[in-house]
């Protein structure tokens, strides 16, 4: 009889072990899907699918336009729903990890390209079924959306934007200082206007340290000496886009001679 019971509880000990879930595979540490120093309001509502956060800037930028970066490493896929997220990108994490970025403007990767966390994947938009400029971001497990965490904080679900608001630190610390620029400006092989290399777009872009050089003025009697070095959009032909020189002039919230970045840190001489 008792030999029957020890049977019986071994019996009930290997039918539950079947049946015991999986435990969940650690998440990546996500990070912001917009650029380091910039800040951004977010909301939820209930025609939100998936435990989706909705962004839009809140730091005096522009939300149109402003890059759309990979939240963690991963393959990325690109996507187009008409009547829904428009142009859109999954990463895939591994581990049952996926992020989803809704409504791009446009796509900065090809399809099945590997990203690294705070590489750009595309611009901010209203694409498919939009009513303004955001980020539609989702964090899924298996398939099932979770409650959005960034840098291992859970997110609150506020009803409205301004309530609530989050600054970025994706991309940060990668010899990278990201601005904003007012206008599309010429860049340049030194600091100065003696031979054009090509154009950075207008927009948010980073740059990666700043030289004394040539006064930029213009009509309004504003000026600056300093140039940044970055990576240009456009390329002339035969020339080199890559680490050519744009004034701070174009830099959207700064005074004359000053060079800062999006989160108010100087940027470092070259």
């Amino acid at each position: 009889m008792r030999s029957a019971r020890i049977a019986l509880l071994g019996l009930i000990a290997l039918v539950g072990g079947l049946f015991t879930a999986t435990p969940a595979q650690a998440a990546p540490l996500f990070k912001a899907p917009f650029a380091c120093g910039q800040k951004w309001t977010y909301s939820h509502h209930s025609a939100e699918v998936r435990e989706a956060l909705d962004f839009v800037r809140s730091d005096g930028g522009t939300t149109s336009g402003s890059p759309v970066l990979a939240s963690a490493s991963g393959t990325a896929t690109r996507y187009y729903q008409a009547n829904g997220a428009g142009n859109y990108i999954v990463i895939d994490h591994g581990g049952g990890w996926k992020t989803y970025y809704f409504h791009l403007n446009a796509f900065s990767v090809p399809s099945g390209a590997s990203v690294g966390q705070g590489q750009q994947i595309g611009t901010t938009g209203s694409t498919g079924n939009s009513s303004g400029a955001h980020i539609h971001y989702e964090q899924l497990y298996n398939g099932v959306g979770q409650k959005i965490r960034i840098n291992g904080t859970q997110l609150a679900y506020p009803g409205s934007y301004g309530g609530y608001h989050l600054t970025s630190d994706n991309g940060c610390g990668a010899g990278k200082y990201w601005v904003d620029t007012f206008a599309n400006a010429t860049g340049y092989a030194q600091p100065n206007t003696n031979d054009a290399q090509g154009v950075l777009n207008a927009g948010t872009n980073y740059v990666y340290c700043k030289v004394w050089g040539q006064e930029i003025r213009g009509a309004n009697g504003t000026y600056n000496h300093w140039w940044l070095k970055t990576d240009l959009d456009t390329v002339y032909a035969g020339k080199n886009g890559r680490g050519a020189y744009v004034s701070a002039y174009y830099l959207s919230r700064w005074g004359n001679d000053e060079a800062r970045d999006n989160n108010g840190a100087v940027i470092p001489n070259c």
